[in-house]
């Protein structure tokens, strides 16, 4: 037997990515993600399916919290080893983790405090996951490895790693397996962007895997027509009318990459004057962070942005760019009167100052909340994409008064179309490929497809599989 490959997490589900690799002596995990879909979510306090100190070494794929977020728990619990990933990422990684666990502290004793007016007992989430310790704990296990370099963790295992086009620092790994004199490569595709996207690179195309594991959270749609695609019109279109309303644009953003991307689109539109001369707020000290660790890894931009930068036409810095630090400037954005552009964490409003910003938005008709990332199912996000007339927030029931919009275009997954195209270079049918991080829905249709047009071996896992690679 070749290795035995484990699905930890991200099956049949989006969140919580999670493989455990095991060849001979060596046993690997591909990325120790978060839970974030509500049903899955005490997953996230369940005790490790392994245990942490047989562990020889972490590959993390990138930062977002769904692939690195039980980093902290991980390592509380007895993981002595290095994670693996780009500098780019393991900068990024810290910010978040420690936001993470800064939010759960927090949320953790306003909910108690409110569980207990209210007469309800239960350890969940009364207490937090981790802890802001736990979470620095992380920063000395991170190692670095560049594109297209390898790192060998014993013999005959090594992690590759290649530009995923997903966020900065992103990577697709590939692990190579060396047994009897062969090289035998499985291939984590991580999350994988869309080409041609503003500010970093396409992703790496490969033309020979025996395995492949990839993502599918887009894999039962197309992001529109390709060709029809104008994000800066629709950006425009929503901004000039609820401008013309008198109303605010919340936008919920994720502080790594969409944040940055939404700020390369706004300053895009104020250069053309497209929009009016209204302020922008980035209400998310996340983001704000991790915007500097952008500009100090320039050499990861693709040459669209580098020769932005060199125009001095930078999305750091544009006129209209209000930058939010303290929870004091947060609330005083209320008493701004003009209409306003605020970005604002947490993606899904499951956390952060966005949900103080809906709030004060959400019963305004003139108001619009602008979704441009993915909302996973049981999220407040979703609940309000799937047409919610009324949603709970701060332990209040809102009526939805406010436009709900979302546009599509600013995903960082490729679509149905796009995981095809990046798959089209294999040469030689792999002995499988394995269609995870996805709902089941989307899972499954891109496995049928995929079937359909290949005639490959293509497996959907459930949650705790075990596959024999051989």
């Amino acid at each position: 037997m070749l290795a035995k490959l484990t699905f930890l997490g991200a099956a049949r589900n989006v969140t919580g990515s999670c493989y455990l690799l095991e060849s001979r002596n060596t046993r690997v995990l591909v990325d120790c993600g978060l839970y974030q879909e509500r049903k899955y979510q005490e997953r996230n306090w369940q005790s490790f399916l392994f245990d942490p100190q047989s562990i020889d070494a972490v590959f993390l794929t990138h930062a977002h919290l769904d692939h690195c977020g039980l980093l902290p728990k991980l390592i509380r619990e007895g993981y002595k080893g290095k994670i693996y990933c780009t500098q780019a990422t393991a900068e990024i990684a810290e910010i978040i983790l420690l936001d993470a666990a800064h939010l759960q502290e927090e949320d953790a004793i306003f909910k108690r405090e409110r569980h207990k007016r209210e007469g309800r007992r239960g350890p969940y989430p009364e207490i937090p996951l981790y802890t802001v310790k736990d979470a620095e704990a992380v920063k000395p296990h991170f190692s670095a490895v560049e594109y297209l370099s390898c790192v060998g963790i014993s013999s005959n295992v090594e992690g590759c790693y290649y530009e995923a086009g997903h966020v900065l620092g992103a990577a697709t790994i590939s692990i190579n397996i060396r047994q009897d004199g062969q090289n035998h490569r499985v291939i984590f595709s991580g999350d994988i962007g869309e080409p041609h996207r503003p500010i970093i690179n396409d992703p790496t195309l490969f033309d020979e895997a025996e395995y492949i594991v990839i993502e599918s959270t887009y894999g039962d749609r197309t992001h529109e027509e390709h060709e029809n695609i104008d994000i800066q019109k629709q950006l425009r279109d929503c901004i000039n009318r609820t401008v013309s309303a008198g109303g605010n644009i919340i936008v919920p953003s994720f502080a790594l990459e969409r944040s940055q991307e939404m700020l390369y689109h706004l300053n895009e539109l104020f250069l053309r004057k497209e929009i009016p001369s209204l302020p922008v707020f980035l209400d998310s000290p996340m983001a704000i962070r991790i915007t500097e660790v952008f500009k100090h890894h320039a050499e990861l931009f693709d040459k669209e942005m580098m020769q932005r930068l060199r125009q001095g036409n930078s999305f750091f810095n544009f006129e209209n760019l209000r930058i939010v630090q303290t929870e004091e400037e947060s609330r005083a954005i209320n008493n701004v009167k003009e209409s306003s552009i605020i970005i604002a964490g947490s993606g899904m409003i499951n956390g952060g100052r966005v949900k103080h910003h809906i709030v004060n938005n959400i019963t305004r008709a003139e108001s619009t909340i602008l979704f441009v990332g993915y909302q996973a199912e049981g999220t407040p996000g979703r609940i309000l994409l799937d047409g919610a007339r009324e949603i709970r927030l701060l332990g209040q029931i809102y009526q939805v008064k406010a436009h709900i919009e979302k546009i599509d275009g600013f995903s960082a997954h490729a679509d149905r179309d796009g995981l095809l195209a990046w798959l089209a270079d294999i040469r030689v049918p792999p002995r499988c490929v394995f269609v995870t991080h996805g709902e089941e829905k989307a899972a499954t249709s891109f496995a049928k497809v995929l079937k359909e047009k290949t005639g490959w071996t293509i497996k959907v896992p459930q949650y705790k599989d075990t596959v024999k690679l051989v």
